[in-house]
């Protein structure tokens, strides 16, 4: 099991060279999923009109936009807008994702501010798109 502990070691260097540019940036570990969420068109994102956390206001007509399961994750860092992570999927600036903890405490839309590629992984950092209360406490 070595090999386990060095690719965790590499995950964990190359997300920390990206949250250099966020000052704020506290070391966690939350695992999450994270789904690519396609948006209509309209400023709705998933057909819903919601509040950052997940929470629907209107309901689309079906087919109009849906989330795409894209990749379980660890958030590595994380500030009280942004969180940190590493894929070995590419994302690019501006994308739109759902992120979600396995525990169900964290639940909130965010985009794509940063992206440092590497070889076979991609260092992410998306920020939320609305406020996100007391989703990680410094002590």
């Amino acid at each position: 099991m070595p090999n386990q502990a060095t690719a965790r070691a590499l995950e964990q260097d190359i997300v920390s060279r990206l949250a250099r540019f966020f000052p704020e940036a506290t070391p966690v570990r939350i695992p999450i999923r994270l789904s690519r969420t396609q948006s209509n068109g309209n400023g709705k994102v998933n057909g819903k009109n919601g509040n950052g956390n997940g929470d629907p206001a209107v309901r689309e007509p079906e087919g109009e936009s849906e989330n795409v399961f894209f990749q379980e994750t660890v958030i590595e860092f994380g500030t009280p807008q942004e969180v940190l992570f590493v894929l070995d999927r590419p994302l690019q600036f501006a994308d739109r994702v759902l992120v979600e903890s396995n525990d169900g405490s964290l639940h909130a839309e965010a985009f794509v501010v940063a992206v440092q590629y590497h070889l076979e992984r991609t260092a992410v950092a998306v920020r939320f798109l609305k406020n996100v209360p007391n989703w990680i406490v410094k002590s």
